[in-house]
């Protein structure tokens, strides 16, 4: 495979032309300065943003249910499958950023071009179903906030998320790292937001150190095993492969030798904090209902809203529900401007079409609104709660198709030189991904035969 990865390269470089070697996110493109001889700090925070960008894809509202069931009848014992989730995360990242920096191409393009036009025709298709099902979970998830928090009607919450499209437009003319201020403040909002969950929740922490140990029931119960999986198997977003690839290129380094492996240093400290805080978040999520409903007999919570509600009564303090609600707002803004950002990337990269990019964020956005406007008018909460649960499936189906390319990629010395995966990274690299394809499998197997 990767022998025939290498000929297909060099015949496909003999083809290309200037066009096609146009840099992924052009507009963008090496627009934010590194300082040259600064100290650790400062180039540390040159390349600061990507990684939080990134992060906010593993607590997009897709996540909250999983992480709330699994809190409610489980206690803490599913907060290991988290970590480990997490550990895995942080392994998948660092291979898309090394991707972008070391080869100066995305994901996306990587893909068109080293695989034939039919093959990468077919990734294209799947990265976009993939992209429309993560900006449906974000579409759900922040028209039930905007229910939770003013009373709106679903479908008119629906229809109001059209409108962070031009706030996204607006921002980005203003440069890139207006983009990842705006993330960090949301990402902010989320934090207090759990860091006040946690503080009245008051929940155990000898339960909590003793949650982050596997156990073996996680295995030997079928109920605990299945929402483990689909935990594990939702943590890394397929859209957030191909993003990382690219934003990280958005910073003006060397591309030397030197300059990129200084980048790939500074760019995975990074992704590794913001992954890290993504822990945190999702770990408070399945915290808060541990403490909340297991603790106290509710064992049956399983929806973003019965869990709303019932925050403040158990609780005893009437700001719960509002923070919790708040935080599923900025969970959805700050996931649907990295995913329409993601699929920018994707049918650039893919396809070499340089859309507008209103009209692409029209697309992307248009996509989702449909089917979720009309399932909120006919079926309301109940329904979209389900077709939340249906963009995750539709996700897990289509994550191999992704990680597998980016695995080959990174280890082809041929497309990395000198920055080609370790003997040791290219065996982890694997073991994950086939884990995280068996377990998807085996999610989608019983999702459908249940």
């Amino acid at each position: 495979m990767i022998d025939s990865l290498k000929e297909n390269r060099s015949l496909r470089n003999k083809i290309l032309d200037d066009t096609d070697r146009l840099a992924s996110l052009s507009e963008v493109h090496s627009s934010i300065p590194v300082p040259e001889g600064a100290g650790f700090w400062k180039k540390l925070m040159a390349f600061a943003g990507p990684g939080l960008m990134v992060s906010v894809g593993y607590i997009d509202p897709g996540n909250w249910a999983t992480d709330i069931e699994g809190g409610s009848r489980f206690g803490y014992a599913l907060l290991s499958v988290i970590l480990i989730s997490n550990l895995f995360a942080m392994l998948l990242q660092h291979l898309s950023l090394k991707l972008g920096i070391a080869s100066g191409r995305d994901l996306a393009q990587a893909c068109r071009d080293y695989y034939s036009r039919p093959v990468s025709f077919v990734l294209w298709v799947l990265s976009e179903i993939a992209i429309a099902a993560t900006d449906l979970a974000e579409v759900i998830g922040s028209a039930i906030a905007l229910n939770l928090l003013f009373g709106l009607p679903l479908p008119v919450g629906v229809v109001l998320t059209a409108f962070d499209v031009l706030i996204v437009l607006y921002f980005q003319q203003k440069g890139f790292r207006i983009i990842e201020s705006i993330v960090a403040g949301l990402m902010t909002i989320i934090l207090l937001s759990f860091l006040y969950e946690m503080i009245v929740s008051q929940p155990s922490v000898s339960g909590m150190l003793g949650g982050l140990l596997p156990k073996k029931e996680i295995v030997t119960n079928p109920g605990m095993l299945y929402i483990a999986i689909g935990i594990l198997g939702a943590t890394v977003m397929p859209h957030n492969l191909y993003l990382h690839s690219s934003i990280v290129q958005t910073r003006a380094f060397k591309r030397t030798e030197e300059g990129k492996k200084s980048a790939i240093k500074f760019a995975t400290i990074d992704s590794t904090v913001s992954l890290a805080l993504a822990f945190f978040i999702n770990g408070s999520i399945l915290v808060l209902a541990a403490t909340a409903f297991h603790a106290n007999g509710h064992l049956e919570i399983a929806d973003i809203t019965d869990a709303y509600h019932l925050l403040d009564p158990i609780l005893g303090v009437s700001l719960a529900g509002i923070f919790f609600a708040l935080a599923l707002l900025a969970s959805g803004q700050s996931s649907t401007l990295t995913g329409t950002l993601a699929g920018q990337i994707v049918m650039e990269g893919f396809l070499n079409i340089r859309l507008k990019p209103w009209l692409r964020r029209l697309i992307t956005r248009g996509i989702a609104i449909v089917p979720a406007l009309i399932v909120s008018y006919l079926y309301g909460e109940r329904g979209t709660a389900e077709l939340l649960v249906f963009s995750q499936v539709i996700l897990s189906l289509q994550l191999s198709f992704a990680v597998v390319p980016l695995v080959l990629f990174t280890s082809n010395k041929g497309i990395m030189g000198s920055f080609a995966n370790s003997k040791m990274v290219t065996a982890a690299s694997w073991v994950i991904t086939l884990t995280i394809i068996g377990l998807n499998g085996y999610l989608l197997f019983n999702t459908f035969t249940r």
